[in-house]
C-alpha cells in the first residue's frame, strides 16, 4: 500500500512538487508568523524574569509594563513594608521615553531606582553616578553608543556609566537613572510607578501578592511569573487577529492545493484502480492509498516548512535585518494538526471517485 501510494504520488515530477510546495507555503505561512510572536513574546517580559522582585506592586488594575501609566502614593512604600511576609521593598519610577545617541533614537523603558536598590537593578554596572544612565547592550548599540558616551534622555545630557545585557526587547530598549534624577526630571518627587517586594525565607510570592492586595488600599500585586505572562500576554492578544487570518489562509491554501493534486493524481491513475478493484482489491484499501499519498505529501510539506522557518532567521541576519523567531513545540503541533486536516480533506473527493469504480468496465475499456 505505501509502496503504491509513494509510486503514484511521484510518477508526475510535476504534480508532485505542487503538491509538497503548496503545503510547505501554507504550512510556513503559520510556522513564521507564530515563530515571529513568540520572539517577541520572550524578551518582552526580560526585564520582570530578571528583576529580582517576588512580588511586583502597581496601581490598581495595572498589570503589566508596556504602555501603561502605574502612579502610586510615596507612602505606599512603607504601607508594603509592614505586610506580613514581605521582606524588603524597593521604590521604581517607570516611564516609555525616546533615547537618542549619534546613530538616531530608539523608544525605551526608562527605570529609575535608589542606589541602594534591593530588586530591578541590572547585574553589572550599578549603581550610576549622579546624572549617569545605565543602558541595556542593545540599545547601546543600535543608538552607537559606548560607555563614557553622552545619551539624550528626557531631553538632558547623561552619561552612559555601562551596559546590562539581555534586557532589550523587538519593541523597546531598556536603561536605568538613579531614582533622584528620576524624579527631578519628572516631578515625581511624592509619587512612585511600583514596588518591587522581595519575600522572606519560607514564604511563596502568591500568598504574599494576596495579602498585599487586602491590606493595601488601591493597588494590585502579582507574582513575578504572573506579571510576566500579563505582559507577554500584551503581544499574543495584540497578534491574535493576525495569526486567526494566517491560520485559515494557510489551511485554505493547503486544502486547495492537495484536494486539487489529489484529484488529479486520482483521475490519472483511475484505470489502475479500476484493475486493482477488479483484481479484487476491496475499496478500503484503495482509500487507504488515497489517504497514504495525502499523508506523505503533507508529511513531507511539513518538513520542508519546519525548514523554512529555521533557515529564515539566517537569512535575515546576513541581510541585516533583525527579526527574532522563535519555533515552538505549540506551533509544530498547531501546523501538524492543520497537516492532518488539510490530508483527511484532501483525500474525501478522490475517495468518492474509487468507490463509484465499476470494475466490470475495466474490461470494457471504460475506466479511462
Amino acid at each position: 500500500m505505501g509502496y503504491l501510494a509513494w509510486r503514484n504520488l511521484t510518477q508526475s515530477k510535476t504534480r508532485f512538487l505542487l503538491s509538497v510546495g503548496g503545503v510547505a507555503l501554507a504550512l510556513a505561512l503559520v510556522l513564521v508568523l507564530d515563530a515571529i510572536l513568540a520572539g517577541f513574546e520572550g524578551p518582552l517580559a526580560a526585564p520582570i524574569e530578571r528583576s529580582g522582585a517576588d512580588v511586583w506592586v502597581s496601581q490598581k488594575g495595572v498589570r503589566n509594563l508596556h504602555m501603561v501609566l502605574s502612579t502610586l502614593p510615596e507612602g505606599v512604600v512603607e504601607v508594603v513594608a509592614g505586610v506580613p511576609g514581605v521582606a524588603s521593598v524597593t521604590p521604581m519610577l517607570y516611564t516609555t521615553q525616546m533615547l537618542r545617541g549619534p546613530r538616531g533614537s530608539r523608544s525605551s523603558y526608562v527605570f529609575g531606582l535608589p542606589a541602594d536598590a534591593q530588586a530591578g537593578k541590572p547585574a553589572g554596572a550599578w549603581p550610576p553616578g549622579a546624572g549617569e544612565v545605565i543602558l541595556d547592550s542593545g540599545l547601546g548599540q543600535v543608538l552607537g553608543l559606548e560607555a563614557g558616551d553622552t545619551a539624550r534622555v528626557f531631553g538632558r545630557n547623561f552619561r552612559v556609566a555601562g551596559f546590562a545585557t539581555g534586557l532589550s526587547n523587538p519593541l523597546n530598549g531598556v536603561s536605568f537613572l538613579r531614582l533622584e534624577d528620576f524624579a527631578r526630571l519628572r516631578r515625581s518627587r511624592d509619587t512612585v510607578s511600583f514596588v518591587l517586594v522581595r519575600v522572606g525565607p519560607g514564604r511563596s510570592a502568591e500568598e504574599v501578592a494576596r495579602r498585599i492586595e487586602e491590606e493595601v488600599e488601591g493597588v494590585s500585586a502579582l507574582s513575578r511569573a504572573a506579571f510576566a505572562r500579563r505582559e507577554r500576554a500584551v503581544v499574543r492578544d495584540m497578534g491574535a487577529d493576525a495569526i486567526n487570518i494566517m491560520n485559515l489562509a494557510g489551511l485554505l491554501i493547503g486544502l486547495a492545493v492537495m484536494a486539487l493534486v489529489m484529484y488529479t493524481a486520482t483521475l490519472s491513475r483511475r484505470a489502475e484502480y479500476g484493475v486493482l478493484k477488479a483484481l479484487g482489491a476491496s475499496s478500503g484499501h484503495l482509500y487507504r492509498v488515497v489517504l497514504a499519498q495525502a499523508l506523505y505529501s503533507v508529511g513531507l510539506g511539513l518538513g520542508l516548512a519546519v525548514a523554512l522557518t529555521l533557515v529564515l532567521p539566517l537569512v535575515l541576519s546576513a541581510l541585516g535585518l533583525n527579526l527574532p523567531l522563535q519555533l515552538t513545540w505549540a506551533s509544530l503541533l498547531k501546523a501538524g494538526g492543520m497537516a492532518l486536516v488539510v490530508a483527511g480533506a484532501a483525500s474525501a473527493l478522490p475517495m468518492r471517485q474509487i468507490a463509484g469504480l465499476d470494475p466490470a468496465r475495466v474490461y470494457r475499456g471504460g475506466a479511462r
